[in-house]
């Protein structure tokens, strides 16, 4: 079976896997990372939403050999040791989750649109197409802003 090598938070990993596996399943069955939820499998729910190279990513759909050499942030990596990231702060005090199943998705999609634009507009942040079956929009709409405020 081959091995492939990457950088999940800060920490290099290597994988044994059959080229075609998703980077999820590497994430969660084989390296315990379990903040990248799965949803859907097919890219349209996004609660696996974690960054490759700084860029929101869904590993549901990822092929493990497409992330060879690369460097992944899922919602564990996010904080700063004890020091979490003005979106997660904002998270809080916007009281966001409900269920929280989509939240790590939604916060990783939210930081990459921060990274983005400082000051994103309703359009922009309503763009993001993860799923919230809780509804929560407005205050996750809220959060985005008030974390762009702090950042």
């Amino acid at each position: 079976m081959p091995s492939y090598s990457f950088t999940v938070n800060g920490e290099a990993v290597t994988v044994d896997a059959p080229a075609d596996l998703p980077t999820l399943w590497a994430l969660r069955d084989k390296l315990g990372i379990t903040g990248p939820k799965y949803g859907c499998g097919i890219d349209v729910c996004k609660a696996c939403t974690s960054h490759l190279d700084g860029e929101a990513f869904n590993p549901c759909v990822t092929p493990i050999a497409d992330v060879e050499g690369s460097e992944i942030t899922t919602i564990e990596g996010l904080a700063d040791g004890d020091t979490l990231h003005p979106v997660q702060e904002a998270w809080l005090d916007m009281d966001v989750a409900q269920c929280g199943y989509c939240q790590p998705g939604q916060i990783m999609a939210a930081v990459a649109l921060l990274n983005r634009t400082s000051n994103p507009t309703d359009e922009e942040i309503d763009a993001i197409e993860n799923v919230c079956r809780c509804g929560t929009y407005f205050r996750i709409r809220e959060a985005i802003k008030q974390a762009a405020r702090n950042m």
